[in-house]
């Protein structure tokens, strides 16, 4: 799996036309799926994901984690995360997972990251076509990647 974590002060999607899901000060995480990908994957980047101290103390230093803060999370799933650019010009997106692999894997990631975050997280729609708006905080946005655990 591959993520990308952006700290937000606010982050909403919208699927035609109707807000879907929408938070305030928190993690906005779009989400790459691919074939190999499995429940220790979900687990280790929970794991990451909630412990990770990315969200400033009260002297302003990033030392606080989303559990810290008590932080919202919204996820989105993204299967361009998973793009090959290495040939032409046109991304291919062989490693991204298909639907049937994908959809259960996106819903155990949704669901493991609300039992460890003990409340609801906001989502888009698996592949629905979304708009996604965020105020992105710092500009924080860290990239991880459960197959080379950097």
């Amino acid at each position: 799996m591959r993520i990308v974590l952006q700290r937000v002060i606010e982050a909403s999607v919208t699927i035609n036309e109707n807000v879907n899901g929408q938070i305030g000060s928190g993690l906005l995480i779009l989400v790459g799926i691919e074939d190999t990908d499995t429940k220790e994957d979900i687990t280790w980047l929970c794991n990451k994901i909630l412990k990770m101290r990315i969200f400033n103390d009260e002297a302003g230093v990033m030392n606080c984690s989303l559990q810290d803060i008590d932080g919202d999370v919204l996820v989105i799933s993204q299967f361009t995360l998973h793009a090959s650019t290495k040939k032409g010009n046109r991304p291919s997106y062989i490693k991204a997972a298909k639907p049937d692999i994908a959809i259960p894997l996106y819903e155990a990631f949704l669901l493991e990251l609300e039992n460890q975050l003990d409340k609801k997280v906001e989502r888009g729609i698996f592949g629905a076509d979304m708009k996604v708006s965020l105020i992105n905080d710092g500009p924080v946005t860290i990239i991880i990647d459960s197959k080379s655990r950097e």
